[in-house]
């Protein structure tokens, strides 16, 4: 069984910076694509940013390209998103989610695991 430990979250302030991890335990962690989405009250879940299984290739949402970076280590099992210059916008339960495949990345429909999801609130 696959399972999928985020962490990182917390209340900060507008422009503060913020990493969140994800910690994959069961099957090999290398051969899974990993990605991040959120979910605001209110509102569907949408994608955040996704990286391949070397890291080769990263996928990243308008909404934050340009402030947010995905990385993974794959010795340690662990996927990141460094999120910098954060807004209320941003304001959300982050959740990663691994997959086999990259079809239709940015669809949480395709991915086969998921955590539990950590709070990331932002004040003005």
């Amino acid at each position: 069984q696959v399972q999928l430990v985020e962490s990182g979250g917390g209340l900060v302030q507008a422009g503060d910076s913020l990493r969140l991890s994800c910690a994959v335990t069961g099957r090999s962690f290398s051969t899974y694509v990993m990605g991040w989405f959120r979910q605001a009250p209110g509102k569907e879940r949408e994608f955040v940013a996704a990286i391949t299984r070397n890291g080769g290739t990263i996928w990243y949402a308008d909404s934050i390209k340009g402030r947010f970076t995905v990385s993974r280590e794959n010795t340690k099992n662990t996927v990141y998103l460094q999120m910098s210059n954060l807004t209320p916008e941003d304001t959300a339960v982050y959740y990663c989610g691994a997959r086999s495949d990259i079809m239709y990345i940015k669809s949480e429909n395709n991915y086969e695991y998921w955590g539990q999801g950590t709070q990331v609130t932002v004040s003005s």
